[in-house]
């Protein structure tokens, strides 16, 4: 179904990482993948002996987590989107390498009001915090499909699908709420890139909400036990598992499809709940 098609897939923290599945299942439909991880790059400047730290040990997460579930001979780049100068970097890396895009996993988000399951109250967040949570979790979307589209990398036809979930669309029972904030700008972005890109380049964009999930490190920053037995006692056919989010994914990323602008629901029924 996916042969000789290649698949940008951001944001994979560890095994555990949504987007390490879609991955995986890219991979059993004959597709290849190429995979960004948040590590150093010529781009840092005057990082502090903490963050380069940090930096090193997230990028050596993803490249053990990627190896042993991708193989060995899968194409690993460290991609920080705040950086313009990184984006165009990795696009041209992309294009030197004879690398064409079928389209891209948007599974990148950060949130620093978020600590070992307490959230800021909306009022607490600062301007900066919540710029840069914008920046990271929504813009993203828009900075990295221009640096792809503006070196040639990604082709006509192509589709991009990013990962949301219902917290984007109203105040849910796990609290996130300034990543909320982020991910309904993300959600409408999507919808507004599904016009000019598929107007001007036959690209389709997609967002799949899928359900509370605490396998990954996003999802156990702030979920409890509860939260996701409740969400599964809630939901008509109970919570949808990493599998089904890679299903929808890799039918989102058919070629023989002509869906775009949606907001998908990958949860079981949990949003139909009121």
């Amino acid at each position: 179904m996916l042969s000789n098609q290649t698949f940008l897939i951001t944001g994979i923290a560890d095994e555990n990482s949504l987007a390490m599945k879609v991955a995986q299942e890219i991979l059993s439909y004959n597709g290849k993948v190429v995979c960004t991880g948040l590590g150093v790059t010529p781009f840092h400047t005057n990082l502090s002996e903490k963050a380069t730290n940090f930096l090193t040990k997230s990028y050596a997460d993803f490249e053990e987590a990627c190896k042993k579930n991708l193989g060995n001979d899968v194409l690993l780049f460290p991609l920080d989107v705040t950086l313009p100068e990184n984006l165009h970097s990795f696009a041209n890396e992309l294009l030197t390498r004879n690398i064409k895009l079928s389209g891209f996993l948007h599974a990148i988000a950060m949130d620093k009001t978020i600590r070992q399951k307490s959230v800021k109250p909306m009022l607490e967040v600062t301007a900066e915090e919540f710029n840069d949570t914008m920046t990271v979790s929504a813009f993203s979307l828009i900075s990295l499909s221009h640096a792809l589209l503006q070196n040639g990398v990604l082709q006509n036809g192509s589709s991009i699908v990013s990962l949301s979930y219902i917290a984007a669309e109203k105040v849910s029972f796990f609290p996130y709420i300034n990543m909320s904030i982020a991910k309904a700008a993300l959600e409408r972005l999507t919808i507004e890139m599904a016009y000019e890109l598929g107007k001007d380049y036959g690209i389709r964009a997609n967002c799949v909400r899928f359900s509370p999930y605490m396998g990954s490190k996003a999802g156990n920053a702030t979920l409890k036990d509860e939260d996701v037995a409740r969400a599964d006692r809630l939901s008509p056919l109970g919570n949808a598992t990493p599998e089904d989010l890679a299903h929808e994914v890799i039918h989102l990323f058919r070629k023989e499809i002509r869906i775009t602008g949606e907001i998908r629901h990958v949860d079981g029924g949990f949003h139909i709940m009121g």
